[in-house]
């Protein structure tokens, strides 16, 4: 009745997964290590491999149901460690349902360290155990998925791909409902840089935008993204940039002009009042507006208010965690460099979807 498909890209995870699951259920592993790394697989015996060289979780999905004949088919993330019980659990979960259920999600628990506050990493992870069918645990009906042809691969990433063939499920006139099996989604220190990396995923999101229009967050439950604070932040702090360089490269040429090819530096007489007397090239003088010009205030206050957004998106993130110093620095330095990351990666998505 139910098939288990698991992809992998090779983590050491993957072992823990498959003895959690157990032998009552027939499980298909999908690596989807590309060619070039695609060695044995360390499995048992029992387990059935397939390849889908490289292409992605969504392929790899794809190329897992497609190889099953059950009539129910069983997505589990390869970092996931389902409770004792599963196998009887998501019997229990699916046997009874009716016909119009095309799916059933698993309840996904994250256990938090304890005895302190989650870092930014750490919370972020916890909010899957309140996403809306996500393939960490995931069962869909086999016919379901050839009628709606399974995961769109133009989601290249372990982002969004699960949420579109949701949204296509219920398009379609299915119900997606909760079962009552749980499985246990470890939390992991993905490096410094992380969060920047995962900023990749504001292009799979320009996608869901076109498929499924400006609303598509509000049909899944979540609540709404940072981007256009994002694209703010990143507005002022290039137009404080700008200009600034801007600015200074004029003053810098008002006082280094070049006559015949040879350099003369002009000596400033000190201010008068709010204007001062600039001898030229010929001889004679000119008498300017002293202090800074309207084009080095708008750079300072489009500096003052890169400054301020990008104050706010640090404490939001420093705020709820445990302000150790490594996590301040951490989230510190990589509140400056998110805005802008995500900004081009979502124009990079917009470009790709309009091709």
């Amino acid at each position: 009745m139910i098939t288990v498909v698991v992809p992998t890209i090779g983590r050491p995870s993957l072992g823990a997964t498959l003895a959690a699951v157990g032998t009552r259920l027939p499980v298909i592993v999908v690596d989807d290590r590309p060619a070039s790394r695609a060695g044995p697989l360390e499995v048992p015996e029992r387990v059935r491999v397939v390849r889908s060289w490289g292409r992605g979780p969504a392929a790899a999905r794809n190329a897992g149901w497609r190889a099953a004949d059950t009539p129910w088919v069983a997505f589990l993330d390869d970092d996931v460690v389902p409770r004792p019980g599963w196998a009887e659990a998501v019997w229990a979960d699916l046997a009874e349902l009716t016909d119009d259920v095309a799916g059933s999600q698993g309840r996904v628990e994250v256990p938090l360290p304890p005895g302190r506050r989650p870092t930014d990493a750490e919370r972020n992870t916890a909010g899957l155990s309140a996403a809306e069918w996500i393939t960490a645990d995931m069962a869909y009906r086999r016919s379901a998925l050839e009628a709606t042809g399974g995961f769109d691969e133009r989601f290249p990433r372990a982002y969004r791909e699960d949420a579109d063939l949701a949204l296509r499920m219920l398009s379609a006139g299915h119900r997606l409902v909760r079962g009552e099996r749980v499985t246990v989604h470890p939390v992991r220190d993905d490096g410094f840089w992380s969060s920047v990396r995962f900023q990749r995923g504001n292009a799979d999101d320009a996608l869901m935008r076109r498929l499924h229009g400006p609303s598509w967050r509000a049909a899944l439950g979540g609540a709404p993204g940072r981007l256009r604070r994002h694209a703010l932040t990143t507005g002022l702090g290039c137009t404080a940039a700008t200009l600034t360089a801007a600015t200074l490269t004029a003053a810098w040429a008002a006082r280094n002009r070049d006559q015949a090819g040879r350099k003369r530096r002009l000596s400033v007489p000190p201010v008068r009042g709010r204007r001062l007397t600039v001898p030229t090239m010929r001889g004679r003088r000119l008498t300017v507006p002293a202090g800074p010009g309207p084009l080095a205030v708008i750079a300072a206050l489009a500096a003052a208010g890169w400054a301020v957004l990008s104050a706010e998106f640090a404490w939001a993130r420093i705020a709820p965690g445990p302000r150790t110093p490594a996590e301040v620095l951490r989230m510190a330095v990589t509140s400056v460099a998110i805005p802008p990351t995500a900004c081009a990666h979502r124009l990079r998505g917009e470009w790709r979807v309009r091709r």
